[in-house]
């Protein structure tokens, strides 16, 4: 039996690992932090639950493909049903009139269109485009060369059904989010609109997530992103896997062109084979003795531009039932900080969930997104990293306070994770969680094997342009693919 190093207990650690040992091989997950789930994490603080790592998770619903590979990972389960939000984000304007951005399209046009009939036609042609966006989603294929178990079938009913929206793939990546939001002539639309992803990708990526929703799809897991990393680590151990927390990679051991196991802080782990799934990017630059120069790494290197997001978690003592789950609330003048600007606050308001604060009190959350890498870490260096961030926290509820009241009166807790938290729990490359598919931009996926190196396998959420939840899963699957063609041995 062939020993497997999987270096990361994310979620797709936890995906290769589980497929690895279905297959047969001896497997040994090291992850450096003393929980799973990587990236998508949750924490508490004094008594209060911050979901830190999902909002939505592709693949939630029994109609797409995605979902299989979720249920045979044990992500999903009778333990956590999926809620489907709706709606999905809401606008408080200045005269306290909520705008909703809703899941079923007809309801969602009507609603656009009633606020904002100056914007009849453009609601519709966006509404048009989501429509055809219904059908397009992350299909799963066998890599080739894999003798399966039981393989996947090529569904080109499927595939066919994604054409409307294939044909507007070229205009959509070739119109930035931004671009096409200002179209709109309502600013309170424009807000609505803007917050639903990241500032800088390409419309595509805002029409296809807009298109997912309306599909049904992109529900949220009961428990969030904890229960289902744990449901996927106890899948892991029921079928045998074994797994050290606490226990940092520093080096992959090569010897003659060929994996011999790693180092760690905790001593060696021999291995004939490793599959990386810390974040690519930083793992060819810190996990060999010898610079990985080879194409598509030279690619990755060039090319990644990073999400990064600073990370505020609120406890406040009050019910705040009154306000929907998802609250937007649009701004005079732009909240700067850390070298970012942002002309709306996205507040994720956990009242109804019970479990995530006290009796009568409430979670919220904002994620600011933005670039603020360089920033946090110069702040770090120089040593003023813990003043900044009170600072910014400082800045947020005073800006928050306008909206909600209770932030400023009745304040329990506010806990800020920046980029470099995200990096020092998960090592992830400048503490991103995706890659952004900017306007114009190539949709870089990169292959998960060395030229150089035999035995070395590479899965996780860079190798796949942009990134997230799905990629991980389904990249962890594809790299025990990888390893079972080049080991002959059967993939289950």
């Amino acid at each position: 039996m062939s020993k497997v190093v999987v270096i990361g207990a994310g979620i797709s650690g936890l995906s290769a690992g589980i497929y690895a040992v279905r297959a047969g091989f001896d497997v040994t997950i090291l992850e450096q932090h003393n929980i799973p789930g990587g990236l998508s994490t949750s924490w508490s603080r004094k008594g209060y639950y911050f979901e830190g790592g999902m909002h939505w998770l592709t693949g939630s619903s029994p109609k797409m493909p995605l979902n299989k590979v979720w249920r045979e990972v044990g992500a999903l389960q009778d333990n956590n049903p999926i809620e489907l939000r709706d709606p999905l984000y809401n606008i408080i304007d200045e005269n306290g009139k909520v705008l909703s951005l809703y899941r079923f399209l007809p309801q969602m046009e009507k609603a656009l269109i009633e606020y904002a009939p100056e914007d009849k036609h453009m609601i519709k042609k966006m509404c048009r485009a989501v429509k055809d966006f219904t059908n397009f989603h992350m299909p799963v294929f066998d890599t080739r060369g894999c003798k399966c178990r039981n393989p996947v079938p090529v569904n080109l009913v499927e595939l066919m059904k994604m054409l409307p929206a294939v044909l507007r793939v070229p205009y959509l990546t070739n119109t930035s989010y931004m671009e096409y939001i200002a179209k709109f002539k309502n600013k309170n639309l424009r807000h609505l609109l803007g917050s639903v992803i990241g500032y800088r990708y390409n419309a595509l990526s805002f029409i296809y997530t807009l298109g997912s929703f309306a599909s049904g799809d992109c529900g949220y897991p009961e428990g969030g992103s904890i229960r289902m990393a744990n449901n996927m680590l106890e899948t892991y151990k029921a079928l045998g896997g074994k797994i050290e927390f606490r226990t940092k990679v520093e080096n992959v051991r090569v010897e003659d062109y060929m994996v011999k196991g790693v180092v760690t802080n905790k001593g060696d782990f021999d291995a004939d084979a490793v599959i990386v799934t810390q974040d690519a990017r930083a793992a060819v630059d810190n996990l060999f003795d010898t610079m990985i120069d080879e194409p598509w790494v030279n690619t990755m290197r060039h090319e990644a531009v990073t999400e990064q997001n600073i990370f505020i978690g609120m406890g406040v003592k009050a019910d705040l039932s009154r306000l929907p789950y998802c609250c937007v609330f649009p701004l005079e003048k732009p909240f700067e900080y850390a070298g970012c600007k942002w002309n709306e606050l996205r507040i994720y308001n956990y009242s109804k969930y019970k479990e995530h604060a006290p009796e009568g009190c409430t979670s919220l959350t904002c994620l600011l997104i933005g670039e603020s890498y360089y920033f946090w870490k110069a702040a770090k260096n120089d040593g003023t990293y813990k003043d900044k961030k009170k600072e910014l926290g400082d800045l947020f509820i005073k800006e928050l306070s306008k909206f909600i009241p209770e932030v400023g009166s009745d304040l329990e807790v506010i806990d800020v994770a920046t980029p470099c938290t995200y990096e020092r729990y998960t090592g992830s490359y400048e503490g991103s969680w995706m890659s952004v598919w900017e306007k114009g931009g190539k949709q870089y996926n990169y292959p998960q094997t060395l030229d150089s190196i035999w035995g070395v396998y590479f899965a996780g959420q860079r190798i796949q342009m942009p990134g997230g939840l799905p990629i991980a899963v389904y990249t962890g699957r594809q790299a025990v693919q990888f390893l079972c063609r080049d080991t002959g041995v059967e993939f289950v």
